[in-house]
């Protein structure tokens, strides 16, 4: 059975077999009886980017009633949806993103808290993905950073722009339009305040594949 758990840079939650390098969730937003997702996209404001594995543990997706696991391509993907971090499975990360966060954004370094109150207003408008317009040229946006150009989500990295798809990325070919920002305005400040994503390893040579199945 294919659910419906896996997220896209826009925010957006579909049903496809590739999970992704990271799993993490926004709350309780299924229904465990169907396995199905409820009409409600998150129930909290701390939306986290997890590992998928951790101490051995092991969970059957949207079986129970503690959280909906959900599933991202990479850490960029998560990080432009409006995730971060989790400062459980992902200690190591998540105070990383934190002190790049204090740094990129000029502030103390903040509670988890602080940082889900901006990254809620900045990921969301009303229901729909908040899409923020470019900081300054699309080359000087940190690696790790998602694009919206001409209607396709594309990664920004040292090598250039690449598209996205949910199993892996291919290099941008034609010239872009129309440019704007997916990724929250405070994430790439963090971004280019030096954290530095887990990107998927198609963005090194444009070859999809490599997603885990199931």
């Amino acid at each position: 059975m294919t659910l419906q758990n896996r997220v896209t840079p826009l925010g957006e939650v579909f049903a496809i077999p590739a999970r992704g390098l990271f799993t993490g969730n926004r709350g309780i937003i299924h229904d465990p009886a169907t396995r199905t997702l409820l009409a409600r996209r998150w129930t909290t404001k701390a939306w986290i980017v997890c590992l998928c594995d951790y101490k051995g543990w092991r969970r059957t997706p949207m079986a129970g009633r503690s959280w909906t696991e959900l599933f991202f391509l990479d850490e960029a993907t998560a990080l432009a949806a409006g995730h971060r971090p989790c400062f459980f499975c992902r200690r190591e990360a998540a105070e990383g993103f934190r002190a790049a966060w204090a740094k990129g954004n000029a502030v103390a370094p903040p509670k988890a808290t602080a940082m889900d109150a901006v990254l809620h207003a900045e990921r969301l408008d009303g229901k729909a993905k908040r899409i923020h317009p470019l900081p300054g040229p699309a080359n000087d946006l940190p690696q790790g950073t998602m694009l919206w150009v001409d209607g396709n989500c594309c990664l920004v990295t040292n090598g250039g722009m690449h598209c996205w798809s949910p199993y892996g990325y291919r290099p941008m070919l034609a010239s872009p339009k129309e440019v704007l920002l997916l990724t929250p305005p405070s994430t790439v400040r963090t971004l280019a305040a030096g954290y530095r994503p887990v990107l998927h390893p198609s963005n090194e040579d444009g070859a999809e594949g490599g997603m885990r199945r199931g």
